[in-house]
């Protein structure tokens, strides 16, 4: 190997690694918010996104908002979800993704017809310590609210505790109306 090779090899290891560092950083503050329905790798997102409101506009339903300065510079004014009081409608037609130019929120890609998989946002994990059914009296609270049908198993009156994968719309209202209903049975965590 000649010098100038191993030289520059070095060097692209080195820039891999710190790229790799980088991009774990910025995964790990955006836990502190949900993006919107079809948005990329948060790097991705923050290279792509020109903070234009255009999706916020687009939004029907007033969930998308502008990140605050107050998250970091880096992030001001980039969209993400307010699932406090409702939740993302998952709109057939995707307003806030299609008025994306720049492309970090993109449909993924499919074929002619074929309609596309609903977005993924979180894991939700139930916490049988703080679930009544678990103590003793009957609950159902989050059997109730959820509005996916399907994301929760139930062992007679008891949701059984496996930890659950549902789409982005749907884990952040879940988690956003259990935690409010029920002590905060479940927990979130990010992909």
């Amino acid at each position: 190997m000649e010098r100038r090779q191993f030289f520059r090899l070095g060097l692209e290891r080195a820039m891999k690694t710190v790229v790799e560092l980088v991009d774990s950083a910025v995964e790990r503050h955006a836990g502190r918010w949900f993006r919107p329905p079809h948005a990329q790798g948060e790097m991705a997102f923050l290279l792509a996104c020109t903070r234009c409101d255009l999706c916020i506009q687009a939004c029907p339903y007033g969930i998308l908002f502008p990140l605050p300065l107050a998250q970091g510079v880096q992030v001001v004014g980039t969209p993400a979800m307010d699932l406090s009081t409702q939740g993302c409608h998952l709109c057939s037609d995707w307003p806030c993704v299609r008025v994306c130019e720049p492309g970090a929120l993109r449909l993924p890609r499919v074929a002619d017809g074929v309609v596309p998989p609903l977005p993924r946002l979180a894991t939700i994990t139930l916490d049988p310590a703080r679930c009544l059914p678990y103590q003793g009296p009957e609950c159902g609270a989050c059997g109730s609210v959820c509005p996916v049908p399907g994301a929760l198993a139930w062992e007679g009156p008891r949701p059984i505790s496996v930890n659950l994968t549902i789409p982005k719309l749907a884990s952040g209202v879940f988690a956003s109306l259990v935690s409010q209903q029920a002590n905060q049975l479940f927990y979130a965590s990010f992909p």
